[in-house]
């Protein structure tokens, strides 16, 4: 499975890397991050992008409220189908008196 690590998680390995001093191998051996995910975490630092590190650590407005869009009409699709079985039920017993 693959690691995720959050926003912080990303930002103190930078740090680690370009206030501190370490080379990218020693702070990658340390945290037990692969290398060249590291070296790319110091790239898009270094790019100085207002949303670094926009994943795990991150979500962006739009993509959180299309989440959220998408789970409450999954909840709305779910209840309807109860109300159906529970409605079709009712009629089943009403026929029967």
């Amino acid at each position: 499975m693959r690691k995720t690590y959050d926003k912080e998680f990303k930002l103190q390995a930078v740090r680690m890397v370009k206030e501190d001093g370490k080379r990218i191998v020693e702070v990658a051996r340390e945290l037990d991050v692969a290398e060249p995910t590291l070296h790319n975490w110091v790239k898009k630092y270094n790019q100085g992008k207002d949303d670094v590190f926009v994943g795990s650590g991150y979500v962006q407005p739009e993509k959180k409220m299309e989440y959220d869009l998408q789970k409450r009409i999954r909840d709305l699709e779910e209840e309807n189908a109860i109300l159906k079985r529970l409605w079709a039920s009712s009629q089943k017993t009403r026929s029967n008196l």
